[in-house]
């Protein structure tokens, strides 16, 4: 008699993707997700520190919210302002690195100039980037004091009469603060671009010159559509990175956002409920605030630029 042979059945490699990506999620699930959901826990909660005495945890509700966009003593709502303050703060550094970065990856990677040397000017444009965001405010802070380089250059040449108080005016200190961060971060930007163009299919770029496309034409019809996935990524990433701005404006105004706290942002505003008063309650609503406004600024964001590549 003749047997019937059973089908061998395949091997199964698909658990071992499952087993390489789950030091991934537990590590997620333990360090990101669980302070996540503890953080938007306590913000129902009045927990915070008077002298040397401990208050709370007492559940609060929606209070903490509340008081965030409760008006002062002088009419003005602290959230409204600093979330305002932040805004302008990336609108003033992020414009101009996306714009630079963009031009540079453009200028670098075009295949009719064949600039010579793109790792050593990857090098040299990302170097700022190394340097520790404290270090440099320190530097920014030294060069622009009252007696600082700045001002006896300026005293040199009589062109002031007077030392200038960068650091105690609105429209200096957010220009310098916004200067460091395009100065620490364009060349990260442009890196990431220039990867975007290079990874672009060189045919394109010839089919157009072909065509009698000239510079302007082959960037705005064929670079920019195509690099339009990396730019997005490179947006909402910056935008992310803005709304979270602490260091610079910390370590230049020495956490008090001079002048009349117009340098002050969102995460130096939470860092003064964390600080001084420990109040964890007032903190965590601040966090879950700027998650939500962070989260909905990105959907908008992707989906406004994301639209025309993805017809």
């Amino acid at each position: 008699m003749n047997r019937k042979l059973k089908p061998r059945k395949g091997i199964s490699y698909a658990k071992w993707g499952y087993i390489f990506t789950l030091p991934f999620f537990i590590a997620y699930i333990i360090f990101t997700l669980t302070p996540q959901l503890m953080t938007i826990y306590n913000s129902f909660f009045e927990n915070y520190r008077s002298g040397l005495k401990q208050i709370g945890p007492n559940f609060v509700g929606l209070q903490n919210y509340v008081a965030l966009f409760t008006p002062d003593k002088t009419g003005m709502v602290g959230m409204l302002k600093y979330f305002g303050n932040t805004v302008v703060l990336w609108i003033m550094g992020a414009v101009p690195q996306i714009v630079v970065a963009l031009l540079l990856a453009v200028f670098f990677t075009s295949y009719r100039l064949n600039i010579k040397g793109q790792q050593f000017f990857k090098t040299v444009i990302y170097m700022p980037n190394l340097i520790m965001a404290a270090a440099f405010s320190m530097l920014f802070f030294t060069l622009f004091s009252p007696v600082g380089p700045i001002n006896q250059v300026l005293l040199a040449h009589g062109i002031v009469e007077k030392s200038v108080n960068f650091l105690g005016i609105k429209i200096s200190v957010r220009i310098l603060i916004s200067l460091m961060n395009f100065l620490m971060w364009f060349g990260n930007t442009t890196i990431l671009l220039m990867a975007g163009i290079q990874g672009i299919d060189q045919n394109m770029f010839e089919a157009a010159e072909i065509d009698g496309a000239n510079s302007l034409q082959v960037f705005f019809r064929v670079t920019l559509p195509l690099l339009a996935p990396i730019l997005v990524y490179t947006i909402i990433t910056a935008m992310i990175g803005g709304l979270q701005m602490f260091d610079v404006p910390q370590v230049l105004t020495n956490g008090k956002g001079t002048p009349d706290r117009a340098s002050m942002t969102m995460v130096m505003y939470l860092n003064n409920y964390l600080g001084t008063s420990k109040n964890y309650g007032m903190a965590g609503a601040i966090s879950v605030i700027l998650f939500l406004v962070s989260s909905a600024l990105s959907l908008v964001v992707y989906n406004s630029l994301s639209r025309q590549y993805k017809n």
